[in-house]
């Protein structure tokens, strides 16, 4: 067997952008794969004409091969854009591979660990009235979700003040917290929008309210912040979804300075590189908590990772994209779970005659600004 070639495939998703890496075979055989960076699409194009070029020809099966290629050919070390694309063709790689022995891809990883996958839901951003941000925690609760995530909040204008933002982040975690009582875990998405003194009186006060993790609370290019946020707090801290690469997650995981790794499959160069990372949590004790506010494909290969990986915590799932004329099989979640799926590959699969009619545009991320109208995270 021999690739033939690749297609990129854009489609609509939540007024965003999804974009698909499809790559062919002499044999007809094809694999999917997606692109976890969404705000760059055009640069990650680029980088994916570049590899696919390079792998014209190539057996497909070698997947480790192919991987070492693509990240290390260039002779500089793959970023977070071209990584984001070395994931989205190594995802296909794996999928070619468990539809060639017609086997599920957690079956080349050893074997399922696991008869199904905590999911946690999205509250959404519709803090700014309490009353039905609690009815709707209520709401999935009620239809058997035992994971919740929420962000800390900002203005309605785009206006993010840490100080305000901090307090108003305490309020509705301990709302939320009593509103769905103590058995229902509970994440906070700090989004990276915290300095290290919001983030330390936000994790203190929110310690007895007893959150399952606090996610990315500090920007991810330095270690020593991790490192004094980490000596303050007793919260168990997770990060890791910007990380392109198990050298960045290195950093935090041998020095036990989180608690969950948020890798995410289409960023971090893929499920070759997601398992080593996995491999380096579980030699410290750190859970697999898979990134995913992307699409379908990105649910599957992050089902498939966790369904073969011994110390996992919880998958994200986002809302799926309503395009049932594209996608012909994708994962299924019921009760706040996902079940095994039984197909070859990754279990996810398109019509690509309907997905060529679309050509999605990729949204710029929105933009948060301080009161004084200095650019600040989203």
């Amino acid at each position: 067997m021999k690739i033939t070639g690749w297609e990129v495939l854009t489609l609509p998703e939540h007024g965003d952008s999804m974009m698909l890496v499809v790559v062919d075979t002499d044999e007809g055989v094809h694999g999917i794969g997606e692109v976890g960076i969404r705000s760059r699409q055009k640069a990650v194009s680029g980088a994916i004409e570049h590899l696919g070029e390079l792998l014209l020809g190539e057996d497909p099966a070698r997947i480790e091969h192919l991987w070492q290629v693509m990240f290390r050919r260039g002779f500089f070390p793959a970023d977070r854009i071209l990584s984001s694309a070395i994931a989205a063709i190594d995802v296909a790689l794996w999928d070619i591979r468990g539809k060639t022995l017609g086997v599920p891809v957690y079956d080349l990883f050893g074997g399922r660990v696991r008869d199904h996958v905590p999911a946690y839901a999205h509250l959404g951003d519709d803090y700014y009235d309490l009353d039905a941000f609690l009815d709707r925690a209520r709401s999935l609760v009620a239809d058997g979700w035992r994971h919740l995530r929420f962000a800390v909040p900002h203005d309605r204008d785009g206006t993010l003040d840490q100080r305000a933002s901090m307090r108003w982040g305490i309020e509705l975690f301990h709302a939320v917290r009593q509103a769905v009582g103590d058995e229902v875990e509970l994440i906070l998405d700090v989004h990276t929008r915290l300095d290290l003194p919001e983030a330390v009186t936000l994790c203190r006060e929110i310690e007895p309210a007893k959150p399952y993790f606090v996610e990315d609370p500090l920007r991810c290019e330095s270690l020593e912040v991790y490192r004094s946020l980490r000596s303050r707090t007793a919260v168990p801290l997770a990060a890791g979804e910007q990380f392109g690469s198990k050298w960045e997650f290195q950093r935090l995981i041998e020095q036990d300075l989180i608690d969950y790794a948020r890798v995410d499959v289409a960023v971090a160069a893929g499920l070759t590189e997601a398992r080593k990372i996995a491999a380096l949590c579980e030699t410290h004790y750190v859970k697999l908590a898979t990134h995913n506010p992307l699409g379908p494909v990105t649910a599957a290969s992050s089902l498939q990772l966790n369904l073969a990986s011994p110390y996992i915590g919880v998958q994200e799932h986002q809302a799926p994209p309503e395009l049932p004329d594209v996608f012909t099989a994708r994962p299924e979640v019921r009760g706040g779970r996902f079940d095994v799926p039984d197909l070859p590959g990754l279990g996810v699969d398109i019509d690509r005659v309907e997905a060529r009619k679309y050509q999605a545009v990729a949204a710029e991320r929105p933009h948060l600004r301080a009161r004084d109208g200095a650019f600040t995270n989203w």
